[in-house]
């Protein structure tokens, strides 16, 4: 459902170390109203996962995403980039239809 590249995976285990956090953490993806396209991606750690939570394994990351984020995210992929162009994660969502400048909001 969410493919999880490997820069990504080593940014996040990198962080995970930073923040005194074991790789049996969880990332909880999501996606909120906002941004100027209309939908917004939401990237933090978490170490509760809910019931109604979707549990996804990629590339030895755990992902949590709540069952209203679901549909919006089937596809994506999970990218990390620290180039001259811009340093982030960065999400790729072949069901965006459109997408603002930035990359951090999306429409369906």
């Amino acid at each position: 459902m969410i493919k999880v590249r490997d820069s990504a995976r080593d940014k996040i285990f990198s962080l995970l170390e930073a923040e005194g956090k074991d790789q049996t953490s969880f990332v909880r993806v999501g996606v909120k109203g906002g941004g100027c396209s209309g939908l917004m991606y939401e990237l933090e750690f978490d170490s509760d996962q809910e019931e109604e939570d979707k549990l996804i394994e990629d590339n030895n990351i755990k992902i949590l995403v709540d069952k209203k984020s679901v549909l919006y995210l089937v596809g994506t992929e999970l990218d990390f980039s620290d180039g001259l162009n811009g340093k982030g994660f960065s999400f790729t969502n072949p069901n965006a239809s459109r997408t603002c400048g930035c990359g951090e909001s999306f429409s369906i």
